[in-house]
């Protein structure tokens, strides 16, 4: 084990013995796929329900706080933000790493001590949050993000970088994120195949990638 996740791992526990949280004793029970929506649905059925499960949500994740930061916008480069993510979207990456569909040596233990309950309230406090990602100043290379967005992504993520339940949402993105992550895509070196973005990664030029990462900043 690595030193990082070791530390990483550390201070999660830390955390959870100075806050008294209670993690699951026992994996809990994969949610299956198509229930995911359902799920998010009932959590979010009214005003006093969604209130209730981002309260949850927002205690549940307070072992993520380290990386993703307390409300969702990351504190450490190339860790994604996650505040103003699609819930069904966050909640089906969450159960990837849960049940090993994704793979993080600190993730997937993290996630795997977490209730179901736990899970989907997280998702749906994240998604109540709003991005604050620092926005690039360098308005030449956000036109040229646009250009290279418009021409190659919008047609998944949106128009306004939203994305969907199955696509994620890219607006408000950190910059050392996109750029790592499409970098990776381009380069086979990501741990997660796709072969869509692959494919899409592959159609961009070194310069093109650090300006769609510029202009997706730019998108709230």
């Amino acid at each position: 084990m690595s030193k990082q996740p070791t530390t990483r791992l550390a201070l999660a526990l830390a955390l959870s013995l100075s806050t008294g949280a209670v993690l699951a004793k026992t994996p809990s029970a994969a949610i299956p796929p198509a229930e995911y929506e359902s799920h998010i649905q009932q959590a979010m059925s009214d005003s006093k329900t969604l209130a209730t499960t981002a309260h949850a949500g927002k205690r549940a994740a307070f072992l993520c706080l380290y990386c993703h930061g307390e409300d969702g916008n990351s504190v450490q480069e190339n860790i994604p933000n996650l505040s103003g993510q699609n819930p069904v979207y966050l909640l089906t990456q969450i159960e990837k790493f849960g049940d090993g569909r994704r793979n993080d040596e600190f993730m997937s233990g993290l996630i795997k001590a977490l209730k179901s309950e736990d899970r989907i309230n997280m998702a749906v406090y994240y998604s109540t949050m709003r991005p604050n990602t620092p926005i690039s100043k360098d308005a030449a290379l956000v036109a040229k993000g646009k250009q290279r967005y418009q021409a190659t992504c919008i047609g998944c993520h949106g128009p306004k970088g939203h994305g969907n339940n199955t696509i994620a949402r890219l607006a408000g993105q950190r910059i050392s994120y996109i750029t790592e992550a499409l970098g990776k895509y381009r380069s086979s070196k990501s741990p997660r195949t796709d072969p869509v973005m692959t494919t899409v990664a592959r159609s961009l030029s070194h310069s093109d990638i650090p300006a769609i990462a510029a202009y997706l900043s730019t998108l709230k």
